[in-house]
């Protein structure tokens, strides 16, 4: 996990609808740039549709939420449209993302090990500083704990 108080890693990543996103585009707004493991399992839908119902209020704060994975963008696709969710879903096939921003870790699930995302999220200021980092957070929480953050 990247410490606060550093430069977040600047990105580029298509969305959902083949949009690129930087991180660059977003300078002026507070970013919540969260990385989930997988599309469509219950925990990250239970965090998507979190960040989803609170979108108005993380707007009226003056934030974008940003939600990344490994899964491709036809997924990304198929999970905005099945849950309607209001943000974009940028696509790491690479990992690239994924890997500047430390969240590509060694897992154990019922004694097996193997490489995966960790659940994590950072509030990212509008000069690009990470001013939040939450790892291993509880996809339920995740969301309220964030606009919580929010000034």
């Amino acid at each position: 996990m990247l410490a606060e108080g550093t430069k977040a890693p600047e990105f580029s990543l298509p969305d959902q609808n083949g949009s690129v996103h930087a991180l660059s585009d977003y300078r002026g707004r507070k970013v919540i740039l969260y990385f989930y493991p997988k599309d469509n399992t219950p925990g990250c839908t239970k965090q998507a549709c979190g960040f989803g119902d609170r979108y108005p209020q993380f707007r009226e704060k003056g934030a974008v939420v940003l939600g990344v994975s490994k899964d491709s963008v036809a997924s990304h696709k198929k999970f905005e449209e099945k849950y309607g969710l209001p943000f974009p879903l940028l696509s790491d096939t690479e990992l690239s993302v994924i890997k500047a921003y430390d969240v590509w870790k060694e897992k154990k699930n019922y004694g097996k090990v193997s490489m995966g995302v960790v659940r994590t999220t950072y509030l990212i200021d509008e000069n690009g500083v990470i001013v939040k980092a939450m790892d291993k957070v509880k996809a339920a929480d995740n969301p309220q704990e964030m606009l919580e953050a929010l000034p």
